[in-house]
């Protein structure tokens, strides 16, 4: 597998960062390597707390595609999606996701709500989370040390 999404996504979140978002960023990825969207957090630009990353390049990338269903797409996303992100991925049938850092504290895949555990979920992607768990997570510890100082 490659780590160049990944390793393309550190860099649309370092403009995040400099823009004062969380430097989060996500791409939905067609099974041919093209990028359909790329997308870094918005929340603070657009003062909308449902501003992610995520649900920005799943909601261009359904308007870029003509569909609403990505069953053959991938989201790369640096940071391990949270709860309200991985339910709008299994509700476009997004059909992998792939991430950087965990999130132990605001995940919603293998962290807290664990979204695609539960019985009510009706789409499960195949998931690989951990790619590049190193630099993406030095990304966003340098962003808070930064915002407390």
């Amino acid at each position: 597998m490659s780590t160049q999404p990944i390793q393309s996504l550190l860099t649309i979140a370092r403009v995040a960062a400099e823009a004062g978002e969380v430097p989060i960023a996500a791409s939905i990825v067609a099974a041919n390597g093209e990028v359909i969207a790329s997308f870094h957090n918005e929340v603070e630009q657009r003062r909308d707390a449902t501003a992610h990353a995520e649900l920005l390049a799943i909601q261009m990338a359904c308007r870029k595609l003509g569909r609403k269903y990505l069953e053959e797409y991938t989201l790369y996303v640096t940071l391990e999606p949270c709860a309200m992100c991985a339910q709008a991925a299994a509700h476009a049938k997004i059909g992998k996701i792939i991430y950087g850092a965990y999130d132990p504290k605001g995940g919603g895949v293998e962290h807290g709500a664990r979204v695609f555990a539960q019985a009510t979920c009706h789409h499960t992607p195949e998931i690989i989370g951990g790619v590049m768990e190193a630099e993406c997570g030095a990304l966003l510890r340098a962003f808070f040390k930064e915002k407390r100082t």
